[in-house]
């Protein structure tokens, strides 16, 4: 039996699969040519061969294990980030058993590897206070500096998503009358977004540094392209970390680019924007997703006791009154 040709397998997947036949978008085939980025990378380094000589036996569900298992132990992702890992694998093994019938004991061992089950963690998000330590941290004397304060202050104004922040050309920010932003986010939907007028002040100034086209990227690299995803990261972690230094309550926590996201939406909650709004705003398929922020601060349903309490008394949280009987109450 003729061994399946893998490079040739990885390429028809992204060019017949997913664009012609099914249309996928520029940012799901940008999570998956990570994905697979990632894998042959692994593949080629257990297996001491290039990825452009691999095989398609050598992508057992033994190696696509390992492979997962590597993402969260080397690179610390969540099980959510792998499970979505996961979800691209699948794909492209649902395209093989079509592709390469031969191959469809291996297809059904991959597919059958489960998602990871995880603890659906509170949503973390930035008070007002450790959003200005986190937008006040880059250098406004250095052009990365200013770059990068432009592009903090508008995620956290706006709630983009990392992929829709790093994709934004000049063509898409309006500064005008009724300034706002415009994306293509999850499931192909525009949405435009409205500025604040300092976020339009420091965009304005950002924009005016350097001539450049309509279709250049507003948050270039230094090289002039777009932004990578692990650089978007790297880059809102360092300023996490500088910015611990005049607020410590960032010290013992992972800031990313989806935790600016959140702070958005929990700041429109918070000044009582409906959640039908929020979820527009933040391009939400359905409101469901959108009630996560229900139950993120306290402070929130501290209110709702406050209007549920007869008496008419002004809901307190609870403090212990001596800290070494809070340091008992906390055991």
């Amino acid at each position: 039996m003729k061994a399946a040709n893998l490079p040739a397998l990885v390429q028809r997947f992204f060019t017949d699969r997913l664009r012609s036949q099914l249309g996928a978008s520029p940012h799901t085939i940008a999570s998956y040519r990570d994905t697979f980025r990632l894998l042959l990378v692994f593949a080629s380094s257990r297996l001491a061969r290039e990825p452009s000589q691999m095989r398609m036996e050598d992508l057992d569900a033994r190696l696509i294990g390992a492979f997962l298992d590597d993402l969260e132990h080397s690179r610390a992702s969540t099980p959510k980030t792998r499970n979505t890992r996961l979800a691209a694998v699948r794909s492209f093994f649902r395209f093989v058993a079509y592709a390469e019938p031969e191959c469809s004991l291996q297809c059904q061992q991959v597919l059958a590897i489960p998602n990871k089950r995880h603890e659906r963690s509170p949503v973390e998000f930035l008070t007002e206070e450790e959003s200005a330590a986190l937008v006040a941290a880059p250098n406004p004397a250095t052009w990365i500096g200013r770059r990068d304060r432009a592009l903090l202050l508008l995620a956290v104004q706006t709630g983009l998503r990392n992929a829709e922040l790093r994709s934004l050309r000049r063509r898409d920010v309006d500064l005008g009358v009724g300034a706002h932003v415009r994306c293509s986010g999850k499931g192909r939907k525009t949405r435009c977004t409205p500025l604040r007028r300092d976020v339009t002040a420091v965009l304005e100034a950002w924009l005016d540094e350097g001539a450049a086209g309509a279709d250049d990227p507003v948050f270039p690299s230094t090289r002039g392209g777009f932004m990578s995803a692990d650089a978007l990261q790297r880059l809102v972690a360092r300023y996490a970390n500088a910015a611990s230094v005049t607020c410590s309550s960032f010290a013992p926590r992972r800031i990313t680019p989806h935790t600016l996201r959140h702070t958005a939406a929990m700041d429109l909650l918070l000044r009582g924007v409906d959640l039908t709004v929020i979820a527009l705003w933040l391009g939400h398929e359905s409101i469901e997703t959108t009630q996560i922020y229900l139950h993120a601060d306290m402070r929130l349903k501290e209110r709702a006791l406050g209007y549920a309490d007869p008496s008419g008394a002004k809901p307190v949280r609870f403090r212990p009154s001596d800290s070494l009987l809070a340091f008992l109450d906390s055991l």
